[in-house]
């Protein structure tokens, strides 16, 4: 597997942990992915600043980047240059007259579709998260989008573009994401029980 886990980006969320949160980012971390993304979405901004503040004194231990999650001003407080914002927020960040999207130096956007991707290079966005590809726990219910979708996304797309969605740390899975064009993949289940 080593040889993938530099296209390998983990994706937090607490509640799939079976062990203490900070101790899973830890093992993560060993794992020496390409990032980690902090999305604990159900946070309000203090709790998210307080965690992650932990999160990157352990990322920072691995010289493994971190990624913020949506609120732009715990990334500018804590001195993160990259952030992962949903495409509204892109949108609303990027319409604001005080341009809070200037602090950063990597900008990711989530998408849903080619228009979405599009809207997203115009914007300003560094990279898209394309998904969800295969089915997921996560989306129970929704059907998944596909490697189709994740090929006309790359094709479509200015920038990199990362796969989300049912994706394991199997070798042929990860390889046949990469073969549609995508620059790696986002794990978020499998980092969570690593």
């Amino acid at each position: 597997m080593s040889t993938y886990n530099r296209s390998v980006v983990a994706v937090t969320n607490r509640s799939l942990c079976t062990r203490p949160f900070l101790e899973q980012v830890e093992r993560v971390c060993a794992f020496q992915p390409a990032a980690l993304i902090l999305r604990e979405k159900d946070l309000d901004e203090s709790a998210y600043e307080a965690l992650a503040a932990d999160v990157l004194a352990i990322c920072k231990r691995h010289r493994v980047p971190c990624v913020l999650h949506s609120f732009l001003d715990v990334a500018k407080r804590l001195g993160v240059k990259q952030i992962q914002l949903p495409l509204w927020k892109l949108e609303e960040a990027a319409a604001d007259a005080n341009r809070p999207l200037d602090s950063f130096s990597r900008i990711g956007a989530s998408v849903h579709s080619v228009e979405d991707a599009r809207r997203a290079g115009q914007l300003g966005a560094s990279y898209l998260i394309a998904g969800h590809i295969f089915a997921t726990g996560c989306k129970p219910g929704i059907p998944p989008r596909g490697l189709a979708f994740l090929r006309e996304v790359c094709h479509a797309a200015s920038v990199p573009v990362y796969a989300i969605g049912g994706i394991s740390l199997d070798s042929e899975q990860i390889q046949s994401v990469l073969s549609c064009g995508a620059a790696g993949v986002c794990i978020m289940s499998g980092m969570m029980r690593l």
